[in-house]
């Protein structure tokens, strides 16, 4: 398996790469065209056919890549020749313990009644300490409303080692993202990742491309970010004709709109070629957009022409049911999950949630009736962020 690779810039995906590989072809041929004929021409003609070649290839690459320069930094062009590790098969367990570490094996396990569907969420040690994020994160779905028996179906992508050990303790499907116990290519991912960082960066890009495996293996997934509190069953509320549904920071009210401010905290994804094809293309852009996150990236190429060339269906999800602290959703009647976003400081996010916990089994002690409403967030929001 070719884990952690990029798409090739040839065929017609050249164009929304921000370059065309036959033009090397042409000016190496132009300029032997030139040198044969020198010396019989003399040099006015030289000049002649140099200035018709230059037009020639401007023209060429102008029209080539007028619809891609919202996606290419053309200061830093990239290369798309570059074969990483099978990091996501690590048969090194020396630091994780004894316990199988096989991706297929451990989604085979973990697959829904349809034999292709599982849940995945990503785990650093900074999120494992008791009552901190992830105890939150499982709690939601014991107190759930039809969520209990989704704990069956989780993958737990460990980061480091101590996530690891704690995912086995909570008797979760686990799996190691890399067998060195520090994250792959020894870094270390296991302290706080803080917002727009390095470490930040290289998780959200290394989540990607994990996400990109996944769906190469046959398995549709729901993503979630440990900091989103599942409180219903979501199934019901996907779309049934959608390639990619993902949640928002800012819902606008239609499921099309790609004016929708997304959050990738949060998604369902079918496998087939569109998907897999569209997440080759967000990963690509980690080199096109430096310093940017896969949120960002999702953002500016979410209108570039290769995501309606390849027919993939994006939807975007209703914060009526998918709120968050951006956005909540308003009704208890209708919420499915509530996402800790527009949250910055740890334990500010730890205490809003556990407030959404609180409000909710005040909610389902109540039988449902409503009377209920959120108290949280209060110490994060929209306008809470700066």
């Amino acid at each position: 398996m070719d884990i952690g690779s990029n798409p090739k810039c040839d065929g017609n995906f050249f164009k929304y790469c921000g370059g065309d590989h036959r033009k090397n072809h042409h000016s190496t041929a132009a300029a032997a065209m030139v040198h044969h004929h020198h010396h019989g021409f003399g040099g006015a003609f030289v000049k002649i056919v140099l200035v018709f070649v230059v037009i020639g290839l401007t023209f060429v690459f102008v029209n080539k890549s007028d619809n891609s320069t919202r996606f290419v930094d053309r200061s830093s062009p990239p290369s798309f020749d570059v074969v990483e590790a099978d990091k996501f098969k690590s048969d090194d367990l020396s630091s994780y313990g004894r316990e199988e570490n096989n991706l297929e094996n451990t989604l085979r396990r973990a697959a829904m009644e349809d034999q292709k569907t599982v849940i995945i969420t990503t785990l650093n040690a900074a999120w494992t300490e008791p009552n901190s994020i992830f105890d939150l994160f499982l709690e939601s779905f014991k107190i759930g409303d039809r969520t209990q028996n989704l704990l069956k179906h989780l993958v737990v992508v460990a980061l480091d080692q101590k996530a690891y050990s704690r995912c086995l303790e909570a008797h979760l499907h686990c799996f190691a993202l890399a067998g060195d116990g520090r994250g792959g290519g020894g870094e270390d991912f296991s302290g706080l990742a803080y917002f727009m960082g390095g470490k930040y960066l290289k998780i959200m890009w290394k989540r990607i491309d994990f996400l990109r495996t996944v769906l190469e293996m046959g398995y549709n997934f729901v993503f979630s970010d440990a900091d989103v509190m599942w409180l219903r069953d979501p199934f019901p509320r996907f779309y049934p004709d959608g390639d990619f549904q993902i949640a928002c920071d800012i819902y606008n009210h239609n499921s099309t709109d790609l004016g929708n401010l997304p959050n990738g905290g949060f998604t369902y994804v079918k496998s087939n070629n569109r998907t897999i094809q569209f997440y080759k293309f967000w990963y690509n852009g980690k080199d096109y957009f430096p310093g940017k996150h896969d949120q960002d990236v999702f953002n500016l190429i979410k209108f570039d022409p290769f995501i309606s060339d390849i027919g993939l269906g994006i939807r975007f999800l209703d914060t009526a049911y998918f709120g968050g602290f951006c956005q909540p959703s308003k009704d208890l009647d209708l919420v499915v999950t509530m996402h800790a976003n527009c949250c910055i400081g740890f334990e500010k996010k730890i205490r809003d949630i556990a407030m959404v916990i609180d409000d909710w089994k005040g909610y389902m002690g109540n039988h449902n009736s409503g009377r209920v409403s959120w108290t949280a967030p209060r110490e994060c929001g929209l306008n809470k962020t700066e």
